[in-house]
C-alpha cells in the first residue's frame, strides 16, 4: 500500500445500533482497515524512519513493510492492542460497549456479553481501553468553571471501621473536580486523585485542568486562593448549602459515587484515576455516545501499550482528564 490519502474514520457515519455495528465490523479485515484509517488518516507513516511507502505483507496479518527501512509494522503495533491475541472484532465490540453504554460496563458483564474465556481477559480489555480515554490533545476548561473536592470512603483490613469526619485522608480517597459551565448548563469536566486538600495539591489540579483567565468559582476553602492567572471568585457558604453555590460539581460528585457503586460495587484505590478518566470520558461525551466509539479507538491507536504489570500496580495514576 502506498502513502495515498485514506478516508478518515470521522468522515463516515458512526454506527448507531448493534445491528449497524455488527454489519460494519463483521470481519477482521474491516476492523483492520478502520484501525489503519484512525492511526494513519493521511496514509501510512513508518514509525521507524517516517517514510510513507509500504507494502501489505501476505505472510503476516495486517502488517506493512516500510519501503525505506524495511521495518514491519502491524496496525496494532505500539497501540493499546499491541501483542494482543484477541481478535480485532472482540476489541471493537469491547470498545463499542464501553463507549456507548450510558453507565459503562463492568468486566464481569463484558465477559458475559462477549463470551470471553476468563474474567482476567475481560478485566484487561477494560483496563487497557480506559487508558485510551484521555485525549492528549484535549483543551483545558475555560470560561466559568466550578471547582470543589470530595471524599470517597473505602475500607481495607488496615483502615478503621469508623471513618473519621472532616478533611483527614484516613480511610478515604480524595478527589478534586471541576466543571465548565456555559449559560447555566454543564459542558465538560475534570476529575483527579489528590493526596490532600492542601494548597499545593489544589493549585496543581486547577492549573492543569483550566485555562488562564478562567473565572473560577469555589467555596471559601483557602487552598484555592492566589492561583496564578486565574480569576477566582470564592463564595462564603455560611448557612447556605454547598450544592446551591456549586451545583454542577456536586452533581458530578454525586453521579460519580452512584456510578461507582452501581457498576463496580464501589471504587478502590488501585488505578482509581483510570476509573475517574472513564467517568469523565463518558460525561464529556454524553450527547455523542456513538461518536465516542470513534474517539476511543482513535486515541487507542496513539496510546502506548500497557503490559499486565502496569495494569495491576497498586499506585493510582495521576493523570488529569
Amino acid at each position: 500500500m502506498d502513502g495515498g490519502k485514506a478516508m478518515s474514520g470521522s468522515e463516515r457515519r458512526f454506527p448507531k445500533s448493534l445491528i449497524e455495528f455488527q454489519g460494519r465490523f463483521a470481519s477482521e479485515s474491516e476492523c483492520a482497515e478502520y484501525l489503519f484509517e484512525r492511526r494513519w488518516p493521511h496514509g501510512f507513516v513508518c514509525p521507524g524512519c517516517g517514510d510513507g511507502r509500504a507494502w501489505l505483507l501476505k505472510t503476516k496479518a495486517f502488517t506493512y513493510e516500510c519501503a525505506g527501512c524495511g521495518r514491519q509494522t502491524s496496525v496494532t503495533a505500539g497501540t493499546i492492542m499491541h501483542a494482543s491475541k484477541l481478535p480485532l472484532t472482540t476489541w471493537f465490540w469491547a470498545a463499542f460497549l464501553m463507549a456507548t453504554h450510558s453507565n459503562g460496563i463492568s468486566a464481569l458483564q463484558l465477559q458475559s456479553q462477549l463470551g470471553l474465556g476468563s474474567y482476567r481477559t475481560a478485566w484487561m480489555l477494560c483496563a487497557k481501553l480506559r487508558r485510551a480515554m484521555v485525549d492528549p490533545e484535549r483543551k483545558p476548561l475555560s470560561g466559568v468553571v466550578e471547582a470543589d473536592e470530595t471524599i470517597i470512603p473505602f475500607r481495607t483490613k488496615n483502615d478503621p471501621v469508623v471513618v473519621p469526619a472532616g478533611r483527614s485522608g484516613v480511610g478515604k480517597m480524595l478527589v478534586a473536580g471541576a466543571v465548565e459551565v456555559d449559560g447555566g448548563s454543564p459542558r465538560r469536566a475534570r476529575l483527579k486523585v489528590i493526596e490532600s486538600f492542601s494548597k499545593g495539591e489544589i493549585h496543581a489540579f486547577v492549573l492543569a485542568a483550566v485555562a488562564p483567565s478562567t473565572r473560577l468559582v469555589t467555596d471559601d476553602w483557602p487552598s484555592y486562593n492566589d492561583i496564578p492567572d486565574i480569576k477566582h471568585k470564592a463564595i462564603t457558604l455560611g448557612p447556605m448549602a454547598a450544592h446551591i453555590v456549586l451545583p454542577w460539581t456536586h452533581r458530578l460528585f454525586s453521579n460519580l459515587k452512584r456510578w461507582g457503586l452501581g457498576v463496580y460495587h464501589g471504587l478502590r484505590k488501585t488505578n482509581l484515576q483510570h476509573y475517574l478518566d472513564e467517568f469523565v470520558f463518558r460525561f464529556n461525551r454524553r450527547r455523542t455516545r456513538h461518536a465516542a466509539f470513534n474517539t476511543l479507538l482513535g486515541i487507542g491507536a496513539r496510546t502506548a501499550p500497557a503490559p499486565y504489570h502496569l495494569l495491576i500496580r497498586k499506585t493510582a495514576q495521576q493523570s488529569c482528564t
